[in-house]
């Protein structure tokens, strides 16, 4: 892999002239490498049957100026080879590191609200349960079987789907994709990376989907929502940021269906698959949950 990205760097003007080390960094389906001040992706295979390559670019760049992401110094969405500059002096979040740093959670809910509130446009949507449809059709063609109930489950969140439709908000530039990786910390901000589901959405959807991917409890919970609001948080956007954590569930559990299928070896996405789902379905379970919904129909 290390020879392949060497060849893609000589062939970019500004760093075909690289001849230092290559660092191996994160990502479950591209391959990233740090090379000096920048860091160059490679696409994974298959991602080009689900990601659009030309919204990627322009939702990095318009991050970037909106001073969330780091500046973008080279993309060819046909191939879907990016470069951007290394940010120093950062950690890249995890599970973990969001529970022992201090402060964390609300670092990334004050960067969710500058990207929030930046005016950027991106030119493609979110849709959530477009894209579960879509996603269902391309496993459709693939040999990998469904979760036990998993098309019952979708069935019930057709209330959730009216409820949402009935009183979203409007829709603002989201990340949509907030595994705790894609978050680098300098301990005094947040830079967010990885722009590949961005879309215009609803804001709570970042937070609700960062909540799940880093495992958060209730305090962590109430640190990144009081710092993205700067106080109370409004019942109804609290009611969509939960129910947002079982739909990203019941959307990424698809996602993990079609990574198994192309043979990604970066996990076993069979367990992680089957772990969202599970997940998902023992939220939408609880008491708690048609509450929620019912806060949505007000």
């Amino acid at each position: 892999m290390e020879n392949e990205a060497r060849k893609v760097l000589a062939r970019i003007p500004a760093l075909s002239g690289y001849a230092g080390p290559l660092v191996r960094m994160g990502g479950l389906t591209n391959a990233v490498f740090r090379a000096g001040d920048a860091v160059l992706r490679l696409p994974g295979k298959g991602t080009e049957e689900y990601i659009d390559r030309a919204n990627e670019a322009a939702a990095a760049r318009a991050a970037a100026e909106a001073g969330v992401s780091p500046e973008v110094l080279f993309v060819d969405p046909a191939s879907g080879v990016m470069v951007t500059r290394f940010v120093d002096g950062t950690e890249t979040m995890t599970p973990e590191a969001f529970r022992i740093r201090p402060g964390a959670p609300a670092r990334a809910g004050r960067a969710f609200r500058q990207l929030h509130d930046s005016g950027a446009v991106f030119p493609a949507r979110f849709e959530l349960f477009e894209m579960i449809d879509g996603y269902l059709k391309l496993l459709s063609t693939k040999d990998v079987g469904l979760p036990e109930g998993y098309h019952d489950v979708v069935e019930e969140a057709e209330v959730v789907r009216a409820s949402l439709g009935r009183r979203t908000p409007p829709s603002v530039a989201c990340h949509c994709d907030p595994l705790c990786e894609n978050f680098l910390d300098t301990g005094e901000r947040m830079w967010i990376v990885d722009w590949e589901y961005a879309g215009m959405n609803d804001p709570m959807w970042d937070l609700g989907d960062l909540s799940v991917e880093g495992g958060f409890g209730p305090d962590q919970d109430e640190e990144m929502l009081t710092a993205y609001f700067g106080g109370p948080v409004p019942e109804m956007d609290r009611a969509r940021m939960v129910i947002y954590k079982a739909m990203c569930d019941l959307l990424w559990t698809l996602w993990g269906l079609i990574q198994l299928a192309n043979g990604n070896p970066a996990e076993d996405f069979r367990a992680y698959a089957d772990r969202r789902f599970a997940r998902c379905k023992a939220l939408m379970a609880t008491p708690e949950f048609p509450h929620l919904v019912a806060v949505l129909d007000r």
